[in-house]
């Protein structure tokens, strides 16, 4: 006779790939019904932008069926994402479960358009998603997001005024050009800065959110001690290009996260090659080839992925729509959804251990 012990022990040695311990030890196996010789449960993963979950539910079925009597194993999936664990000096934001930052040393590397395509490609598997448009002097994501004329509201609240985010394609976003002039310059020192960045993470309505990611100005300045300081992290993912300037300054941009006690989920390399548009077989190395490969193993960190440079990436971003959502299939927007789904798991790891 079937009974849930028995099932339970033969799921046992079934392991989350990421976490590397037993799916029912995680208590990831719920709900376990069995009827004559179907058995159905509840598998909750880590995130919803788990990359294995078609191996994980198949390896769950396999043992299951292994059972005399099995003849159906109906696995139904959804997922819970962990929170950070909280650091006693620094203060979290209710209801945000996960913040990270999408930094680089150098401007021009295309860390706006890894943060918002990765934003929207977590939002795509149901995560629910927020980002913090930090780079307080050239605020680009709202472009890039298709909220260039959106118009945001403040509410007051107890605890004072309180920013509405704008949303679109399934991501929540707060950046200085809501509340600026198209063409006026933010002219600010340090304190300014410091106060508005606070302002994002503690005085907006962002509600329930998996993620908060925070698309970070260039540098190593205020803005990154700002958040380093002000809340707990889930982690950090640093972008570059292969070319060895970028790479330079992207070794100083990882050091500080370090020091400042900030894990560092990965190295992004962007504009790895070049795809022409009437020639899609041909790569061309362009601004150099495996910069980004060679730091992450010198810094013992690991690469996220590597970003093709293809017109449509900047096509996207110029149009609001980017290039997950208006070309799913190339080799772009294919390696940022992968690049997300590896942020995603890292950041599991990270909280559960």
């Amino acid at each position: 006779m079937l009974d849930f012990n028995t099932v339970l022990e033969v799921l046992r040695p079934v392991q989350d790939p990421e976490l590397q311990k037993s799916l029912v030890e995680l208590n990831m196996i719920r709900n376990l019904k069995i009827q004559g010789g179907e058995v159905s449960f509840t598998l909750v993963l880590t995130t919803p932008a788990c990359p294995l979950r078609e191996f994980i539910v198949e390896d769950c079925q396999k043992a299951v069926k292994q059972l005399p009597g099995v003849e159906t194993v109906v696995v139904d999936v959804t997922a819970e994402t962990p929170q950070q664990k909280a650091l006693p000096d620094r203060q979290g934001i209710p209801g945000v479960k996960n913040i990270l930052a999408i930094s680089s040393g150098k401007g021009g590397v295309g860390k706006s358009t890894v943060a918002v395509n990765v934003a929207v490609a977590l939002a795509q598997t149901g995560a629910k998603v927020g980002l913090i448009d930090a780079d307080i002097y050239g605020p680009n994501d709202p472009t890039m997001l298709g909220l260039a004329d959106a118009q945001v509201r403040v509410q007051q609240s107890p605890q004072g005024e309180v920013l509405e985010p704008a949303f679109n394609h399934g991501v929540k976003l707060v950046s200085m050009a809501f509340l600026i002039d198209k063409d006026q310059p933010v002219i600010w020192r340090g304190p300014m800065l410091n106060g508005i960045i606070r302002q994002f993470l503690y005085q907006v309505n962002w509600g329930e959110l998996d993620y908060l990611l925070v698309d970070m100005p260039p540098g190593t300045g205020d803005a990154q001690l700002t958040l380093a300081q002000a809340v707990p992290m889930s982690g950090v993912v640093i972008v570059t290009t292969p070319q060895l300037v970028s790479l330079l300054d992207s070794r100083k941009g990882l050091k500080m996260f370090q020091q400042l006690g900030v894990s560092v989920l990965g190295i992004v390399e962007n504009m790895s090659y070049f795809i022409p548009p009437d020639a899609p077989d041909k790569k061309y190395d362009i601004f150099g080839s495996g910069g980004g490969e060679k730091t992450a193993h010198e810094l013992g960190v690991t690469l996220l992925g590597a970003i093709p440079l293809e017109m449509p990436v900047r096509e996207g971003g110029d149009a609001g729509i980017p290039i997950v959502i208006s070309d799913p299939n190339s080799a772009s927007a294919l390696e940022l959804t992968a690049i997300a789904q590896r942020i995603a798991g890292k950041v599991s790891v990270f909280a559960l251990t």
